[in-house]
């Protein structure tokens, strides 16, 4: 069978900027954030990173009482993103039930505040009386593709992708790899994360968090910035529907991007210091599979969070791929790193730029560090533009790459 063209055909989102498409469009083009104080971290020691993106006003109206009993936070947060991208789609109860749609699906972990209150009250009581075994459901690792799949009545693959940063962005391109070799011709697939004070603890402890901007949450995440200080930490949840292009075309659908390429590797070195080469190579993996060249990538949107060493290894794998007068951005200066969820919910934003023609600019970005590469950085207003093709970057620990790209259809 030859090489399936895959459709974006659907697209849902629950982030620090919203949760429908328009207003993450407007918050984007306008310059507005979601960074601010988060009052469940305040209560511990030790925590020195005060803000994050926070999702306001998730409607899990639609899910029934016996669901959500094994839901935590991030499978809501999940739902709410997949209802949206279903019903834009179109999707017929009878095709998710077909066995033909697959749903691919992750989150750096289950549930932590369902973990929290487990395990709290297991170590505080020392008895298992009173606890609930739908506990273990909210907080099992793969908690946001078994409950999609239950809710929506997905009957075919489900693969659950928990690789920390790029469990979303690994969720979509294994999901365009299944449908490009015509094994499904359709699928679901994005990720999702929930805030708690544990993951801020944990990226604190490694000094990779802001700090200095706890007062100011207008000035931080600053990917590239020389006056970076560290990532903050949010929440969210993306998730795309794809589709075979001849399938899309055949029940009506409106195609919204087509993804051309997907490149993913491992460094296979340092859990937390990224690699350059390895970044780089999953690059070049993209386009090889778009069968592109560099210039015909109009932008790049960077997975940059604001770390003093992930953003200069960054720069310099950008700059050795891709050159140094392609346009590059971080949206992450926007919304925060939202780990296992940003994958999906930046390539909804990359797809956007496609379709309105726009590149948001760095927020922060006021004076690029001198250790970056020299690549042509989008700072201050926003970009009018004609693009055709977008590569959309995201990096993990282990050492983890991936890279997509969407083009306009």
């Amino acid at each position: 069978m030859a090489d399936q063209r895959v459709v974006v055909t659907g697209m849902g989102l629950a982030s620090p900027l919203g949760n429908d498409l328009r207003t993450v469009r407007d918050a984007l083009v306008e310059g507005r954030h979601g960074i601010g104080p988060v009052p469940h971290w305040t209560g511990f020691e030790g925590v020195r990173s005060r803000i994050g993106g926070l999702v306001r006003d998730v409607d899990v109206g639609f899910v029934s009482r016996k669901h959500l009993r094994a839901m935590g936070r991030v499978a809501e947060l999940a739902a709410a993103a997949t209802k949206d991208a279903v019903e834009m789609a179109g999707l017929s109860e009878d095709l998710l039930r077909s066995g033909r749609v697959a749903l691919f699906y992750g989150s750096t972990d289950g549930s932590t505040k369902a973990a929290e209150d487990y395990y709290g009250r297991l170590y505080t009581t020392r008895s298992y009386d009173g606890l609930l075994a739908s506990s273990y459901l909210k907080f099992m690792s793969h908690t946001c593709a078994a409950n999609l799949a239950s809710i929506f009545g997905v009957t075919g693959r489900v693969v659950p992708i928990c690789s920390a940063c790029t469990s979303a962005s690994q969720s979509i391109g294994e999901a365009y790899w299944s449908i490009r070799s015509g094994r499904e011709v359709a699928a679901v697939a994005g990720g999702a994360e929930e805030s708690h004070f544990t993951v801020a603890g944990v990226f604190d402890l490694m000094l990779a968090t802001s700090q200095r901007y706890n007062d100011r949450p207008e000035c931080t995440p600053r990917p590239f910035d020389r006056d970076r200080d560290g990532l903050i930490l949010s929440e969210g949840a993306g998730t795309l529907v794809l589709e075979s292009y001849d399938h899309a075309r055949a029940r009506g659908a409106e195609i919204y991007a087509e993804i051309v390429g997907f490149g993913s590797n491992c460094d296979g070195g340092h859990l937390t210091s990224p690699s350059p080469a390895g970044m780089a190579e999953a690059m070049r993996r993209a386009l090889e599979s778009a069968r592109l060249s560099p210039d015909d990538v109009d932008y790049v949107n960077a997975h940059a969070t604001g770390t003093d060493v992930g953003d200069v290894a960054e720069s310099r794998a950008t700059y050795e791929v891709m050159g140094g007068e392609i346009p590059i951005s971080s949206t992450k200066s926007y919304t925060g790193h939202t780990l296992g969820g940003c994958g999906a919910i930046e390539s909804i934003f990359c797809i956007l730029m496609l379709r309105e023609g726009f590149y948001p600019p760095t927020r922060t970005l006021e004076n690029v560090d001198a250790r970056c590469a020299p690549l042509a950085y989008l700072m201050g207003e926003v970009r009018t533009a004609r693009p055709r093709r977008i590569m959309n970057n995201n990096f993990a620990f282990g050492g983890i790459n991936t890279s997509l790209i969407f083009a306009k259809v």
